[in-house]
């Protein structure tokens, strides 16, 4: 009886969540980026917040756009993002790219800007039928300076709709 119980609930649980990565589905999303672990030449660690939201145009594949901004020592740095993910189907994982213009402001120097490719994985938990965490590793590679260039974690949160 409690194997029946338990594929019963997985049932359940993988047909709630493929369901809303169909077509059509809106999402909005906030995420806390770095959380200290991420690494580059230019900033040791980091903390970062992101905002932003996506529409499914295709089942498992959503377009993005995201606004962001990173304070760290000696940069502090504002973004706005353009990606596409897909979703594998019905288990939650999935991976994206995308591009990111960033601006970055020194202390005590110039503005300067940044133009990089995003790519990340990760996977959607779903808490409830529309909300989800989302841990995810992400690449920034930057076209301007290598030394621009990041790799770190992400924890998002979404809501589907």
């Amino acid at each position: 009886m409690r194997k029946l119980l338990l594929i019963a609930l997985l049932f359940v649980a993988t047909m709630s969540a493929n369901a809303q990565f169909e077509q059509g589905k809106w999402f909005v999303n906030a995420g806390l980026t770095g959380l200290d672990l991420s690494y580059s030449k230019q900033t040791k660690g980091h903390f970062g917040l992101d905002a932003g939201g996506g529409y499914f145009i295709k089942d498992n594949i959503a377009i993005l756009a995201e606004l962001g901004g990173d304070w760290s020592s000696p940069v502090d740095k504002y973004k706005l993002a353009a990606k596409g993910r897909y979703y594998f189907d019905k288990i939650g994982i999935f991976a994206g790219a995308g591009l990111k213009l960033s601006s970055l402001q020194y202390k005590g120097q110039d503005k300067s800007n940044d133009f990089a490719l995003i790519m990340e994985g990760g996977y959607a938990y779903f808490l409830s039928r529309t909300v989800t965490i989302e841990p995810s590793i992400y690449w920034d590679l930057s076209f301007r300076n290598s030394d621009y260039t990041a790799f770190g974690l992400k924890l998002g949160f979404s809501f589907y709709f």
